[in-house]
């Protein structure tokens, strides 16, 4: 990665669209931009070959790969597990529930909806590639929603299964999840506002996290790992049992 200056550096990205046309424009949108894109791509055989050819800083893919509705959902699953450092921006023909969500559950940084301004596609690029994740206020609400009616108050723990938070901390993150402010959290909870951003930042270095999204998004992935963990149990068992 070459820098020209603290705010000047060159981003190396790769395109992922539903057609070669929509590619180009795209890349040449970007590249007036001072973003470089080093690859372009249309199914998911090609974004993993160019990703791993080229290596990119950020990828922005499609949710619509050669008219495959949702395609571009499957492969960011597929690219992240193969490559965890991978950060994808998902590119969403409309800012429905379902997608965004699964957007992110997927491994997406960021979510942008073709209605947005392309400047703000701008923008999102460079914050994801400084480290943050993106999403509108809107898309946001959706996530916490999401979160709030799907994922039970179970304790969060590191892989050994030892409780991450003490009991106070894991009331705030599931008040938190049900989209409360840190006014409604002190008053439910009987503390100060101060108090409350305190937790909030303990919670946040504790589970390495740093804003409200990104405690969301650990919450979401903790829970799918925890209701994936009874089936791989039992297959286990039965193994051991045979």
């Amino acid at each position: 990665m070459r820098r020209l200056g603290e705010n000047d550096s060159v981003i190396t990205i790769l395109v992922a669209e539903s057609s070669e046309i929509n590619c180009e424009l795209m890349a040449t949108a970007l590249q007036r931009h001072r973003l470089s894109v080093v690859a372009s791509a249309l199914d998911s055989a090609e974004i993993l070959a160019a990703y791993g050819e080229k290596n990119p800083d950020v990828c922005v893919i499609s949710s619509t790969l050669k008219r495959e509705s949702l395609a571009g959902l499957l492969v960011t699953r597929q690219l992240r597990v193969a490559n965890p450092r991978a950060r994808v921006i998902m590119l969403l023909d409309s800012s429905d529930r379902n997608t965004v969500v699964e957007a992110f559950r997927s491994g997406a940084l960021g979510v942008f909806s073709r209605e947005e301004q392309f400047e703000t596609l701008c923008k999102c690029i460079r914050r994801v590639y400084q480290g943050q994740i993106w999403a509108s206020n809107l898309q946001l609400r959706y996530l916490v929603e999401s979160l709030a009616s799907s994922v039970p108050p179970r304790p969060i723990t590191d892989a050994r299964g030892a409780n991450l938070l003490t009991k106070r901390e894991h009331d705030l993150v599931q008040l938190i999840a049900g989209g409360r402010t840190n006014r409604e959290i002190s008053r439910e909870l009987g503390l100060s506002e101060h108090t409350v951003r305190n937790y909030l930042f303990r919670i946040f270095n504790k589970l390495g996290t740093s804003n409200r999204l990104e405690l969301a998004l650990y919450v979401i992935h903790q829970s799918e790992h925890m209701r994936k963990q009874p089936a791989s149990q039992d297959r286990a068992l039965s193994d051991k049992a045979d």
